[in-house]
């Protein structure tokens, strides 16, 4: 039996390349290939795929680990690996939280992906070298941590929302907003938002501009 896989990217080659791909692999078949994360969802929710191979950016907005959580909330839902280009630890700890079962980057070699989808298939996790040296990094790191929510916050002030904006996105108060904040700045050594925005985007917490 094949592993039924379903291609979220919103470049029309990239989607085409991997269907080529895949399309000489005789244990892996193509059910569809999707432009956006609602399409993503939708015949996710239609299909029943095994696995879905899911990029972060679609039309400029980083909506894909949104898609991977929806997706990953349906019944019996298929495994979701991200590929993408984007390797900043915002970015690959909101993913894999949504509940990616893996993180590739695009420069994977052919057979690396294959390989990753076949695990994915099995219920395994597959992450690009890259980004488990990341991961890894921040386990055996001795200074505090951003947390996962802290990295949140910290990617909305970069995209230059306020503290109101912020909490509305959250469903928190803006005290919570605030507090947030107030722990972010010693981790970082920082005293303002441009200068965390700053200090993140150089130690690749966030994705640089």
């Amino acid at each position: 039996m094949s592993i039924r896989v379903l291609i979220a990217d919103d470049h029309p080659i990239m989607r085409s390349g991997l269907e080529a791909l895949f399309g000489t692999e005789p244990t892996i078949s193509v059910v569809a290939a999707v432009g956006t994360p609602d399409e993503a969802v939708a015949a996710a929710e239609r299909l029943r795929p095994d696995v879905v191979l899911m990029d972060l950016q679609f039309a400029g907005e980083f909506r894909g680990a949104d898609a991977t959580r929806r997706i990953r909330a349906l019944p019996n839902p298929p495994s979701v690996l991200i590929f993408t280009n984007y390797d900043s630890d915002s970015d690959i700890i909101t993913a894999i939280e949504g509940g990616a079962a893996g993180y590739l980057l695009k420069d994977t070699p052919p057979n690396d992906l294959i390989a990753a989808v076949t695990a994915a298939a099995a219920g395994q996790s597959a992450l690009a070298p890259a980004v488990a040296t990341r991961l890894l990094s921040r386990v055996r790191n001795a200074s505090p941590a951003l947390s996962a929510r802290e990295l949140e916050v910290l990617a909305l002030v970069a995209e230059g929302s306020s503290n109101t904006d912020i909490a509305a996105h959250l469903h928190v108060s803006e005290t919570t907003v605030k507090s947030h904040l107030a722990h972010i700045y010693p981790k970082l050594g920082v005293s303002s938002r441009t200068a965390a925005v700053a200090a993140a985007r150089r130690s690749g917490l966030l994705r640089r501009q």
